[in-house]
């Protein structure tokens, strides 16, 4: 959520249209002549309001642009979008440009042979974009996609039912935390909303109390070991059956979605919760996702997730990623141009804009408006460390039996020690 994430500008329900175009094959444009018909088959997961019609508007312009080159788009829910890639990566049918989180699931497409390697395709404009921004979609040394956003999880929350319940700060420890989750329930205010049934929301509290408890170190060490089952990780786990023991959710949470009518951005921003953790789009997405359209706007705050007392990570330790796209293996030469338009100085402006997208390209950080926004990027550039989404930074089949567990020990099935045996199983078969 994943992110990621939303990861992800993950962006609600599939937008009008979005099924038009279907799953596809790699692209038979593949000519080395630049002014050959070319078809580019373009999946996004920016499929809703505020980048749905920028994302279309750019593709017009480059087609009006160059006679011949069409673009085909898709635009897709996030977990559509994870499901039809998987489909058409196994079969070997990568579309020409897509969206990439990089991380563990790029490097199976880089050793499956199909991504282009951009390395050299980004040498020349490579130093116009921000460096922390780049590392999940460098493997080996070599580039294999490129960010247009780029950011941070972190606690968005409710000014005015915060004041409601008396309290007058963030809270800036996780002991903290769980007495403003009190506070507001004393107030008759649903805490926190939580997309149960999209399981990758809820891995951002497990992810981000390891980072707190064992450190950025932690996460790599286990990732290297195949091991989850240590203490850093037992203590996550619990510190999380603290929260979910306070019945912090909203009602039905388990069955919620985030970017539905009902679901976990649709309740911030129509008020109905105090709290959601959630990455830089969360703003856009709780807005377009209200009834209104409009959302909290001034009423909404950010802080980062709090230190956990005694823990060895810093809270200047980020969690979180960004958005890319990598290009498939029989992509037309247009693909790398369009990419390189879509990383302009002026797209990168237009969609800073949109309030849903962190540039990743310096020269465009100055169309940052949204006042959350630029706190976001403020901890970004003071950030110490840095953890992409585990989902993604860990071998797809690990990243996904996180978001399981960590759902699970959500719902109450599954104990924090039980998680971390389920999760350690699966790191030893890859």
């Amino acid at each position: 959520m994943t992110a990621h994430l939303s990861r992800r500008s993950l962006l609600g329900l599939v937008g009008a249209g979005a099924g038009a175009y279907l799953l596809s094959g790699c692209s038979d444009d593949a000519s080395d002549d630049p002014d050959a018909p070319q078809t580019i088959n373009w999946w996004h997961i920016q499929n809703t309001e505020p980048m749905l019609p920028v994302w279309a508007a750019v593709a017009q312009e480059y087609q009006g642009a160059h006679s011949n080159v069409k673009i085909e788009i898709q635009p897709l829910e996030n977990e559509a979008f994870k499901a039809k890639l998987t489909t058409a990566t196994q079969a070997g049918s990568p579309p020409d440009l897509f969206q990439s989180w990089g991380g563990g699931v790029l490097k199976q497409q880089v050793d499956a042979g199909l991504v282009k390697d951009l390395t050299e395709t980004v040498a020349p404009w490579k130093d116009t974009l921000l460096p922390l921004s780049l590392e999940p979609y460098t493997v080996d040394g070599k580039i294999y996609g490129v960010p247009f956003d780029i950011g941070m999880v972190g606690f968005w929350y409710n000014k005015d039912l915060f004041a409601r319940a008396q309290i007058t700060a963030p809270p800036a420890t996780w002991a903290e935390l769980l007495d403003v989750v009190r506070k507001l329930k004393a107030a008759g205010i649903t805490p926190v909303a939580l997309a149960g049934k999209d399981k990758w929301p809820a891995h951002y509290y497990w992810a981000y109390l390891s980072m707190r408890i064992g450190g950025l170190g932690a996460l790599q060490q286990a990732a290297k070991d195949k091991n989850f089952e240590t203490p850093d990780f037992a203590a996550a786990g619990e510190r999380l059956k603290e929260l979910v023991d306070l019945q912090p959710f909203q009602k039905g949470f388990l069955g919620a979605e985030y970017g539905s009518p009902d679901g976990q951005a649709a309740t911030m921003g129509n008020g109905g919760a105090a709290l959601e953790l959630m990455g830089q789009w969360a703003p856009s997405v709780q807005a377009s996702s209200s009834t209104s359209k409009k959302g909290l706007g001034d009423k909404l705050g950010f802080f980062p997730f709090p230190a956990v007392d005694g823990g060895k990570g810093s809270a200047t330790e980020v969690f979180g990623g960004g958005n890319g796209f990598a290009v498939g293996k029989d992509a037309p030469p247009a693909t790398m141009d369009f990419l390189k338009t879509l990383l302009s100085v002026d797209v990168q402006r237009r969609s800073a804009k949109t309030g849903a997208v962190l540039p990743t390209v310096k020269e465009a950080t100055d169309a940052i408006a949204d006042p959350n926004n630029k706190i976001v990027a403020e901890s970004l550039a003071a950030a110490t460390g840095f953890q992409l989404y585990l989902d993604q930074a860990y071998p797809p089949a690990v990243g996904q039996q996180v978001n399981d567990s960590v759902a699970a020990l959500v719902a109450g099935s599954k104990s924090p020690a039980q998680i971390l045996k389920d999760i350690t199983q699966v790191a030893k078969t890859q």
